[in-house]
């Protein structure tokens, strides 16, 4: 069951095509940095996909896109959607026709021309109630009307989910300006490879920013499901691995059934011989009759799975698993299943076969099924031991990532997240087009969360904390003798007055931004921790003067009048980044203002502000939609959501894999009590004593968990390094960690092996000598 549910997750996601005509033929088309500050997605900037498009001649298209979101107005409550900006081409690379009206044209790239949209099945249906009368029609994008000219197909939302498309412009000019992902369909007869040989050579010949490595840059032809899973692969390789391993645990134990059964069924094995059935023939029908059973198990797991794959989407976290509509058990999941279960049956069913049809009538009949243990022993033993190595690799690797995520989940962030509400929200530029009129928004709404019940603080952020990369820059220090450190590049949030006591962000010296520290104000920036001390170390940086290139223009001169503590923005794994606050009055750029986060602080739950935080935003302005309310806590949550998913789903095959070898531990040393009852009997009538029965139950047990736990870590030393790359301020091979497992597996295997010994301590000699 768990096999077949992670397997239906692994086709949909990794293996199934995507839904689009000869999805083969499509591949991104890339040349990025090989280095550089931030993760680098495969995309082209605007200047290298237009020389691509006129030299090429491997693709019959290429098409730039990028996600974005808009705020839908004029079709009930005001909501915010998520937008695809495509250029007039992407809809023909897919061989993706709009189910109703038309795609985009040529000329609807161009300023004047561009506003026309493209819905989504779902948002026609969600919000236009599925009328084709839309057609035609005006809707408003960010406060722009724009004119719907077709409905995508149902289940349609590439790129990013997108619920509307719009006519992206590729400008001839913008060297270097913005990188997209780029999607192209190979030419009929050209291959991958020689699809990326003549994009190497190509890519010779591009214009980069003086001073920029051509070295540096990688030009790369991947396969467009590259941009759905590359995320998620190497996780869905390493839960079927695990859940693998917990195939090969449970074959064991059905192994060492068959080979107690085998066991019994020798005499019967011996007869049939006797009366003319050659080996090969009975080992068919012992083979035969493992094949059902494993085919009846396998029709079990399927029906687990139904249940199984829901359960486990439910687990992940939101967003995470791509191409989660292509997940249904079908016909390759049936094969997998069933195939997978005769090829077990089969191959566990050998040995037990073999050895029930080892014997002859004679030897059977004189044994009588006394001595036929020492033969089996040695197998049995075997398989016990690998179950345990198995279950170690497993526990290893649960037990690394259960560290891991607790060293994560203890991370200070730099401020403190209790009760703190969060609103975010994306002012349109046709609508707010000025600074000034964002400010006023920004100030209306902070003036109305202030005097809310049982808020203590309010603030305002364009980049909330752990929200991702921010906008960086550079910036010079004025005096002479103390220069700015080569590539030191610095984040740049814009907050209002109050932002730093409604995060809980720690002050160490100076003070807070005020409302004198406005557009007419000398200009001022607090600083983080991490800057002072790289800048001014072993000084107070209070009263310093930088400037920053586009704050408010370059040559002005800012000065430091406060440090904080440096804070977690890109995730609670990484390192906090410098950063130089700047307060929003005095930032004169729109793009600075148009996305901005507000904060409130609260007595008590925060939740309990959500619905006036709610109302004060239709106070403000009643067109303006969330973007998203969250606290903070919920937020740091999510950052987190992705190792405790993995944690849980490792730490869910590591038990099972336990519980697993322990039955088999249990069912092992059971059958051997039971097959050495007259040997204990002998023993106990010579002398030994109970404590010598147990030693001797015991004994064997721990031999097997010793030998299994010494393969098992060798085993996991080399295979939980392909967990590094998961694990937080853990290393692969932590001693700690696999100590703490090895006791367990040994624990687990003393309490399976405590009612046999028991058992065999409480034998009665006389019945035990009298016992065939």
């Amino acid at each position: 069951g768990a096999n077949t549910a992670v397997f239906t997750v692994v086709n949909g996601v990794l293996l199934r095509p995507m839904a689009f005509p000869q999805p083969d033929r499509l591949f991104l088309v890339s040349f990025t940095p090989q280095h550089g500050p931030f993760e680098t997605n495969p995309s082209l900037t605007d200047s290298h996909y237009l020389e691509f498009r006129r030299a090429d001649g491997l693709f019959e298209r290429l098409a730039s896109f990028t996600g974005s979101g808009a705020n839908l107005t004029g079709a009930g409550d005001p909501v915010r959607i998520r937008t695809a900006n495509v250029t007039p081409d992407f809809f023909p690379v897919l061989r993706v026709n709009p189910a109703i009206g038309r795609g985009f044209l040529a000329e609807e790239d161009q300023p004047g021309r561009d506003h026309v949209v493209v819905l989504s099945d779902e948002l026609w249906r969600d919000r236009f109630g599925a009328d084709s009368r839309v057609l035609g029609k005006e809707i408003k994008l960010d406060g722009a009307g724009h004119s719907v000219i077709g409905i995508m197909p149902p289940g349609f939302g590439f790129p990013y989910d997108a619920q509307a498309w719009t006519p992206l412009a590729v400008r001839i000019d913008s060297h270097n300006s913005f990188s997209r992902p780029v999607v192209g369909r190979l030419k009929p007869g050209v291959s991958r490879q020689e699809a990326q040989e003549e994009l190497e050579t190509l890519a010779h010949q591009l214009f980069l920013t003086p001073g920029e490595d051509r070295n540096g840059w990688v030009a790369q032809v991947l396969p467009l499901k590259e941009l759905l899973v590359a995320h998620i692969r190497a996780s869905l390789v390493i839960f079927a691995g695990a859940v693998g391993f917990v195939l090969l645990i449970a074959c064991a134990n059905v192994a060492n059934l068959l080979l107690a059964r085998a066991s019994g069924r020798q005499l019967e094995m011996a007869v049939r011989a006797a009366l003319g059935a050659g080996r090969w023939r009975l080992i068919r029908q012992l083979l035969t009759e493992s094949a059902l059973v494993a085919l009846a198990g396998g029709a079990s797991g399927v029906l687990l799975a139904v249940w199984g794959v829901p359960a486990l989407i439910a687990l992940a976290p939101a967003g995470k698993i791509a191409r989660i509509e292509m997940i249904r058990i079908d016909g390759w999941v049936l094969a997998f299943t069933f195939g997978i279960s005769l090829i077990t049956g089969i191959v566990f069913g050998l040995a037990p076969a073999f050895q029930a049809t080892r014997s002859g009538l004679r030897e059977s009949l004189g044994q009588a099924g006394r001595t036929l243990t020492g033969r089996h022993e040695a197998l049995r033993g075997a398989l016990v031991l690998s179950e345990i190595a198995l279950a170690l690799v497993l526990l290893a690797g649960a037990g690394l990532m259960l560290k891991s995520f607790l060293r994560l989940r203890a991370v200070d962030p730099g401020f403190h997240p209790e009760n703190v509400m969060t609103m975010t929200i994306d002012l349109p530029d046709s609508v707010y087009n000025t600074p000034a009129q964002m400010r006023v928004f920004h100030e209306r709404t902070l003036s109305r969360l202030s005097g809310l019940p049982g808020v203590i603080a309010a603030g305002a952020v364009n980049w909330r904390p752990l929200g991702g990369a921010l906008i960086v820059g550079t910036f010079r220090i004025q005096e002479d003798g103390n220069p700015r450190p080569p590539g030191f590049m610095v984040d740049k949030p814009c907050v209002s007055p109050g932002y730093f006591r409604a995060l809980g962000i720690r002050f160490l010296r100076g003070r807070d931004f005020s409302e004198r520290d406005n557009s007419t104000a000398p200009g001022v920036v607090i600083v983080t921790r991490s800057v002072a001390e790289r800048l001014w170390p072993g000084t107070d940086p209070i009263g310093k003067r930088i400037s920053m290139e586009d704050h408010p223009k370059p040559g002005d001169w800012l000065t430091i009048i406060g440090v904080v503590d440096d804070i977690k923005q890109q995730g609670l794994a990484k390192k906090s980044d410098p950063a130089i606050y700047r307060p929003y009055l005095q930032v004169s750029q729109p793009f600075f203002l148009s996305h901005m986060t507000f904060a409130v602080r609260t007595a008590s739950d925060p939740l309990s502000v959500a619905p006036a935080m709610r109302g004060v935003l239709r106070e403000v302005d009643k067109d303006q939609p969330l973007q998203s309310i969250d606290t903070m806590q919920d937020l740091i949550a999510a950052t987190t959501a992705e190792p405790r998913f993995q944690t849980r789903l490792l730490g869910v095959f590591a038990i099972l894999a336990v519980a697993l070898a322990a039955v088999g531990i249990y069912g092992v040393l059971a059958y051997s009590v039971a097959q050495r009852t007259h040997e204990i009997g002998i023993r106990m009538a010579l002398g030994a004593q109970a404590a010598d029965v147990l030693w001797m139950v015991f004994g064997r047990t721990l031999a097997l968990v010793c030998a299994g736990i010494a393969i098992g870590a060798a085993g996991a030393l080399g295979l939980t390094r392909v967990l590094s790359k998961f694990l937080f301020e853990v290393k692969p091979s932590d001693p700690a960690t696999f100590a703490a497992v090895a006791l367990l597996l040994v624990f687990a295997a003393l309490a399976a092996g405590l009612i046999p010994a028991r058992r065999a301590a409480q034998v009665d000699p006389m019945v035990a000598l009298r016992y065939e």
